[in-house]
């Protein structure tokens, strides 16, 4: 139905950035709506949780497609792995009255880029296999699994390279550029390019300086979570940086600070094994979101001043969850 009502229409595709995973499912969403369903795409748009308090009430421009975010009822097409993607009760109402191979959701997918690689396949008949590499390296970084966090802050390869090189600011143009040179170029091309080489250069330098600064504003609770509160003026404070320190902890959960406001992340220790709290669900109650295992929250204007109040509280809850979990689990032994 979609694809007669849209294919001689210019469309619209929407994709989270700066995120790896973002990128690599609007290359494919982009390849798969264009060359499998005559869709045009005239403009792709960066999107990023900024938008939360508005995305519902803000129109789409239309046809519109929409990967690695939050639903949105008019979207034709649709995907998302995030565990909050739905605002409200009636955005998740209106996802399962139009459910539909066009509208995907699948909260146990570590990322949308495999998400959409298997469903094109599974439901549309359609994969492009030049794409496998990238799907496998997003699919890695997203859902952090890496053999060591020596690997996720130092790590050579193109993609990671790639990665890297996002946490550089003033991204939006960037990470549009990188979808339509990933589409076409391998990721040790783009990896190599000038801009890119510049910029995971810079990072890497700022990710040093950061680690100096994150030793500094840093502890260890006696229950196993790391707790920071660090400044990242002209540095990046890397979101593994808490195991790189603090290797025997079991989550991080912290603020990291800069001119624009603050972010409040918190994250399960991938190189430990045991189940892990619903860290997105409980960031959800505060205004943020993310999946099972790691998740976070935009502060800005007043709400910057209450970063310490709203850390304390997301620490409480993932204590009380964590107690709630093995209090069940006693139940059963």
């Amino acid at each position: 139905m979609y694809r007669v009502a849209c294919m001689l229409k210019s469309a619209h595709l929407y994709f989270h950035s700066p995120c790896f995973d973002g990128i690599v499912s609007c290359v494919l969403a982009l390849d798969f709506l264009e060359t499998s369903q005559g869709w045009s795409i005239e403009e792709i748009h960066s999107v990023n949780y900024d938008l939360r308090q508005t995305w519902l009430s803000s129109g789409l421009l239309r046809p519109a497609a929409v990967v690695d975010f939050l639903y949105h009822p008019q979207a034709e097409f649709w995907a998302d792995h995030h565990v909050t993607t739905f605002l409200t009760e009636e955005a998740e109402k209106d996802f399962e009255r139009r459910k539909s191979r066009w509208l995907i959701c699948d909260k146990r997918s570590g990322s949308c880029a495999l998400l959409l690689w298997n469903h094109f396949d599974n439901a549309f008949g359609y994969r492009n296999p030049r794409y496998e590499k990238l799907v496998g390296w997003a699919d890695k970084i997203d859902a952090a699994r890496y053999a060591s966090v020596e690997e996720a802050v130092f790590g050579r390869q193109s993609a990671l390279q790639i990665n890297l090189s996002l946490g550089v600011n003033d991204g939006t143009r960037y990470c549009k550029d990188l979808v339509r040179l990933l589409r076409h170029e391998t990721l040790d091309h783009v990896a190599e390019l000038p801009e890119v080489k510049a910029r995971s250069e810079q990072a890497a330098s700022m990710i040093e300086v950061g680690f100096e600064r994150f030793a500094k504003g840093s502890r260890l609770e006696q229950d196993g979570i790391a707790v920071f509160d660090v400044d990242s003026s002209d540095v990046i404070i890397s979101r593994y940086a808490p195991y790189y320190f603090f290797p025997q902890a079991r989550y991080s959960a912290g603020i990291v600070r800069s001119a624009k406001g603050a972010s409040i992340t918190a994250m399960r220790n991938p190189w430990r094994d045991f189940p892990s709290v619903p860290i997105g669900e409980i960031f959800s109650k505060f205004g943020g979101g993310g999946h099972r295992r790691v998740a976070a929250l935009i502060l800005t204007g007043k709400r910057v001043s209450e970063a310490s109040f709203i850390l304390n509280q997301i620490i409480r809850e993932i204590r009380e969850a964590e107690a709630h979990s093995h209090d069940t689990e006693s139940e059963f032994l």
